[in-house]
C-alpha cells in the first residue's frame, strides 16, 4: 500500500499545521514541515512541542527565508523532500500541500488512488508552446537573471531587467533541457525524488540556471522529472483541486462547497478559508472514514462561473464580490501608515519591507501612478479603486499570497479609513506626525493647485495659517474616529518611543521596530 510523505511549506497559523499534521499522519502516513525562517520563533516552537512525541511528523532543521516568486521556495521544498527521505524510509510517495490544502477523499480512497496508478502526478506543459501563462512576463522570467523580487522591489526587478535587455545580457537555456512548466501541487513517486537528487549532483549548471529564474517553483520540478521520467510514467495533472477567479485570484472555499468538492476527480482542495469551520469538520470527519464511495461530477468550474455570473439568493453569491459589503477576511490584518507627508511615509515602507517580510504598495488611493499588478482592471484609476476599494485590497492580499500588508493612506481619506476599520478584518493605523514648515506648506499649497508660480508672496503668507489649520484638522478627525488600534509616530519624538510605536503596529520585534524608526533622513523634507 502506498505511504505518503507529505511536504508542507508554511508560514502562520500554527494552531492549524498541527491540526493538519495530526490528521494527515492517523492513518499512518507521514508529513515534514518547512515552518519559514521569517515567521515567529514562538510560532516554530509552538508547532515543535506539539508534534514532537508525533514520530510520523518531522521538522527541518534548517528553516529559509522564503519569498514568493524566488528561488528560495524550491530550495525550502529540496530541503524538505531532502528531510522526508532521510527520516521516512518507508514512504513510496511524496505529496506537496500547502496550510490552506485539506483531503476531499478518505484516506482509503488516496492509497488505493496512488496503488493504481505507478505515476508521477506533474502538470509538465512545454513553456514556450503551452498557453499556462495567461498574461505578464513569459520568456523573460528565463531569459534574465532576476536578482530583486517584484512584489518587493517593483522597480529594482524591471530595471535590473531592462538594463540586461538594453545591453543584450539575455542567457542561454541549458541545450539539453526542455522547459516545462505548471502547477507546483504535485505528487511524486520516491525513485523519482531519488532520481532528482542524483541529477542535482551531477548537474549543477541545471539549479543554477534556476537560481536566478523567476518564479522557478512553476518550472524546476516540472521541467526536472521530466527529464528524468519517460513519457508513459507521468500524467499531467495535479491531484489537488483548485481554481481561479475571472481575475486570475485562487477561489476559496466556504462551508457550502463540501458536496461540491468531494465530487470532483481529485484528492487534495485549495483553499479552503480559515472561516469554513463546518467545511473543515465535515472533511476532516470524511478522511477516516472507510469504504467510502465518491460520485465524481467534475461540475466545480462550471458551476462556479454560472453561480459568480448569475448571483443566487444566499450569503456569498447574492452580491458580486466587489460590490460594498464584501470583506477582507476574518483572518487579514490590513496596516495602514496615514502621513500627510508622502515621501516621509515612503521611506518608512522601505525601511519595512527591507526588515520584514511584509508586502507594502504606497498611496493607492491617493497616487495615480502607484505600482499595482494587474488585477482585472480594477487598478485603472483612482475612481475605480476608491469605488471598489475593498475588493482591490483582497485582490492585492490574494496576489501577495498573504494575510498582513502595509498600505499608505493620506489623513484626508477619513471616509476610506473608516470604511476598512469597520471591516471584520483587523485595521492597524500608524499615523506620522510630521512637523510643517512655511517652505513646505507653501510647496504643498502648489501641489494642491491653491496657489500656483504667479501668486503673491503676501497671498501665499495669508494662505499658510488656513493650510496648517486644515492639517490639524485632519489629524483631529482620526483621533476623533477612536480606531481601535490607532498609533502614533511623531518627528519630535525619539527613537525609543517611536520604536514602542512601530512594534505595536507591527507585532515585530523591539529591535527591529528601532532598526527601522532610526533610519538617516527619515523625516527629511
Amino acid at each position: 500500500m502506498a505511504k505518503i510523505a507529505y511536504i508542507l511549506l508554511c508560514h502562520k497559523d500554527p494552531d492549524a499545521i498541527i491540526q493538519q499534521a495530526e490528521r494527515l499522519t492517523s492513518e499512518g502516513d507521514y508529513i515534514a514541515i518547512h515552518f519559514d525562517a521569517r515567521a515567529q520563533t514562538a510560532d516554530y516552537e509552538k508547532i515543535r512541542k506539539a508534534l514532537m512525541k508525533n514520530e510520523n511528523v518531522a521538522l527541518t532543521k534548517r528553516r529559509i527565508k522564503c519569498g514568493w516568486g524566488e528561488w528560495s521556495l524550491v530550495q525550502a521544498t529540496l530541503t524538505t523532500l531532502e528531510t522526508a527521505l532521510e527520516t521516512f524510509p518507508r514512504a513510496s510517495h511524496f505529496y506537496m500541500l500547502s496550510g490552506d490544502c485539506m483531503p476531499i477523499k478518505t484516506a482509503q480512497y488516496i492509497h488505493q488512488a496512488l496503488d493504481a496508478d505507478d505515476a508521477d502526478f506533474i502538470e509538465s506543459f512545454d513553456y514556450f508552446e503551452s498557453n499556462w501563462i495567461k498574461g505578464g512576463l513569459k520568456k523573460e522570467r528565463l531569459i534574465y537573471r532576476h536578482f530583486f523580487n517584484e512584489r518587493k522591489n517593483q522597480r529594482l526587478f524591471y530595471a535590473s531587467m531592462n538594463l540586461q535587455r538594453r545591453f543584450k545580457l539575455q542567457r542561454k537555456l541549458p541545450a539539453d533541457i526542455q522547459i516545462r512548466i505548471g502547477s507546483q501541487w504535485w505528487c511524486l513517486r520516491r525513485e523519482t525524488v531519488e532520481a532528482v537528487f542524483e541529477f542535482l549532483k551531477t548537474r549543477r549548471d541545471v539549479a543554477r540556471f534556476f537560481t536566478h529564474t523567476w518564479i522557478p517553483d512553476e518550472t524546476f520540478f516540472q521541467t526536472v522529472v521530466s527529464h528524468l521520467v519517460p513519457e508513459s510514467q507521468i500524467r499531467t495533472r495535479t491531484l489537488t483541486f483548485l481554481m481561479f477567479s475571472e481575475y486570475g485570484m485562487p477561489v476559496t472555499f466556504y462551508n457550502d462547497h463540501y458536496d461540491m468538492l468531494i465530487g470532483q476527480d481529485y484528492l487534495f482542495a485549495r483553499k479552503i478559508s480559515p472561516d469554513a469551520d463546518d467545511l473543515k469538520r465535515r472533511l476532516g470527519q470524511l478522511y477516516s472514514e472507510v469504504d467510502t464511495t465518491f460520485q465524481i461530477s467534475n461540475e466545480g468550474p462550471g458551476l462556479f462561473k454560472f453561480l459568480t455570473g448569475r448571483g443566487r439568493v444566499g450569503r456569498r453569491f447574492a452580491q458580486r464580490f466587489w460590490e460594498q459589503g464584501s470583506t477582507l477576511g476574518r483572518e487579514r490584518e490590513l496596516l495602514i501608515v496615514v502621513c500627510k507627508k508622502w515621501h516621509v511615509a515612503k521611506r518608512l515602507l522601505d525601511r519595512i519591507r527591507h526588515n520584514t517580510d511584509l508586502p507594502t504598495t504606497a498611496y493607492l488611493f491617493d497616487e495615480d501612478d502607484t505600482p499595482l499588478p494587474d488585477l482585472g482592471g480594477l487598478q485603472n484609476g483612482l475612481e475605480k479603486r476608491a469605488r471598489h476599494r475593498r475588493a482591490l485590497v483582497r485582490m492585492l492580499f490574494d496576489h501577495f499570497e498573504t494575510d498582513r500588508m502595509v498600505v499608505c493612506m493620506d489623513p484626508s481619506n477619513i471616509d476610506v479609513l473608516q470604511d476598512f476599520a469597520a471591516d471584520r478584518s483587523v485595521t492597524r493605523l500608524l499615523e506620522i506626525d510630521c512637523t510643517f514648515s512655511d517652505d513646505y506648506l507653501m510647496g504643498h499649497a502648489m501641489r494642491i493647485g491653491l496657489a500656483g508660480d504667479q501668486t503673491t508672496a503676501c497671498t501665499l503668507e495669508r494662505l499658510l495659517p488656513t493650510l496648517r489649520n486644515d492639517l490639524v484638522f485632519e489629524s483631529d478627525q482620526i483621533r476623533d474616529a477612536e480606531f481601535l488600534h490607532h498609533t502614533r509616530i511623531r518627528e519630535t519624538a525619539d527613537h525609543d518611543e517611536n520604536s514602542r510605536a512601530v512594534a505595536q503596529f507591527l507585532s515585530v520585534p523591539q529591535d527591529v521596530a528601532r532598526d527601522i524608526v532610526s533610519a538617516p533622513h527619515l523625516f527629511a523634507d
